[in-house]
């Protein structure tokens, strides 16, 4: 079911774009709504972009529910793991 939220959040990070090439991420855009490209009904779809360098330094990610859940799982003890 899509739902039509959108949620943006600013980030800051490097992504490797289709050239191969780093570019610097500083957007991050997240939605739940038909998957261009997975083999899904429906996707949780992340956007990494670093609008002010244009439409090409965009890394898009499309993963199901139970993909996003595990990702959210993983990124939690990865970020619990690391000394403060």
């Amino acid at each position: 079911m899509c739902t039509y939220v959108t949620l943006r959040s600013s980030v800051d990070g490097s992504a490797k774009g289709p050239n191969g090439a780093w570019f610097h991420v500083t957007d991050a855009t997240v939605y739940f709504d038909h998957p261009v490209d997975a083999m899904a009904e429906h996707s949780l779809n992340i956007d990494f972009a670093n609008p002010a360098v244009g439409p090409a330094a965009r890394v898009a990610v499309e993963l199901t529910a139970d993909s996003a859940g595990e990702l959210l799982l993983a990124i939690q003890q990865a970020l619990e793991s690391f000394p403060s």
